[in-house]
């Protein structure tokens, strides 16, 4: 077996479509766009290296690419936490104790050599990238706003030194009518605090509030794990990399009476089937399975929320939930993926449990300390 460093197009490649080995006929997972991954791993795509450290390898045996990992130190999450924590990240392969354990240790040694304290993982360059390893809920198809692993890959962690540190939840809501108690909570809290609604209806109208999303979100999750402080440079990044897959009908913003903005949530239609058959690539045929999923979608993915700091109390996300369920009602959506929610997090999870749901999916993210 030998590890290789992915320093050329042909290790790039390998590296990207090793998944799509793995996962080949497992009707859970839905696959990345092979370009947007291989972008991902590259400076001049991804502007995420202006302030993180990265090296990924692949692990060769018999001829045959068998695993992937991932290394990256974010140096601004660092600063900003005072904190000196490397990540791994993007680790695929098969189930041989020889190959993630070779896999891990070259990961682990480069973080060593570049001076860090140990790591946390799996986490992406920030967390609108990948996070976790899925841990319970292998059965149910994967959304594409979260991951997809096999059972064995827990036990490859455990058995390299990793511990716990969190996990997120994801749960799987039916939508139906909204009661008629949730219905009025939202009108009192819009007329008490005279907020407004602004519905969007073309892309332009997401464009426009784009920079205020932004802004939220930094401050909103600014103390929340893993992440990262969002710049101009990679809001552009994430706008352009995910621009094209939101409904406007599914986007929902709150301004003050004065024209402030309060807070958003933005849904998407659930694209995993559509990738399944796009099978990693937009042509020739794959953009046809995306167009047909935004159009007439029957799951939605919550992707984001986000409320200004000094409305937070106000019932704002009850306003801004009620608002989208409209929107999905409308849209004859009976499902909602939420995607990952922190354990700790009991205040959203009591929300979601207000609803018909199962709590299907789970997802950890490791530490292991080199001092």
């Amino acid at each position: 077996m030998e590890i290789k460093e992915v320093i050329d197009t042909r290790t790039r490649k390998l590296f990207v479509e090793l998944p799509f080995i793995i996962y080949k006929g497992n009707s859970c997972w839905a696959p990345p766009l092979k370009k947007g991954e291989t972008e991902s791993l590259m400076p001049e795509h991804n502007p995420a290296f202006d302030f993180c450290r990265a090296a990924f390898w692949i692990a060769v045996k018999d001829g045959k690419c068998v695993g992937r990992i991932g290394a990256i130190i974010n140096d601004r999450y660092n600063k900003d936490r005072n904190e000196n924590l490397g990540r791994i990240c993007r680790m695929e392969f098969i189930d041989d104790p020889e190959v993630s354990a070779a896999l891990f240790s070259t990961a682990e040694l480069w973080l060593k050599a570049q001076g860090v304290d140990g790591l946390l993982g799996p986490l992406g360059f920030t967390n609108l990238d990948t996070q976790g390893l899925l841990i319970e809920g292998f059965e149910h198809l994967q959304s594409v706003a979260s991951v997809y692993h096999l059972p064995y890959y827990q036990t490859h962690f455990d058995r390299a030194g990793y511990v716990k540190e969190i996990d997120w939840v994801e749960f799987r809501l039916t939508i139906s009518s909204i009661p008629e108690k949730a219905a009025r909570l939202a009108d009192m809290i819009r007329d008490r605090y005279k907020l407004k609604v602004i519905h969007c209806y073309k892309k332009e109208d997401m464009v426009r509030y784009s920079d205020k999303v932004f802004t939220t979100l930094n401050k909103a999750f600014s103390d929340l794990p893993f992440v990262v402080h969002f710049d101009k440079k990679m809001e552009d990044y994430y706008v352009k990399k995910y621009f094209n897959f939101l409904n406007p009908k599914f986007v929902k913003i709150i301004e003050t009476e004065q024209g402030e903005f309060a807070g958003f949530i933005i849904a998407v239609p659930s694209l995993s089937k559509a990738m399944q058959k796009a099978n990693g690539s937009l042509f020739p045929f794959g953009f046809i399975h995306l167009l047909r999923a935004l159009k007439h979608p029957e799951v939605a993915d919550l992707f984001l929320t986000g409320v200004e700091p000094h409305m937070q109390g106000f019932g704002v996300p009850s306003l801004l939930i009620s608002e989208l369920q409209k929107a999905l009602i409308e849209a004859n959506v009976g499902f909602v993926e939420t995607t990952g929610i922190f354990e700790t997090n009991q205040k959203a999870i009591t929300t979601w449990k207000n609803y018909d749901h199962i709590q299907h999916k789970r997802r950890r993210c490791y530490r292991k300390m080199f001092v």
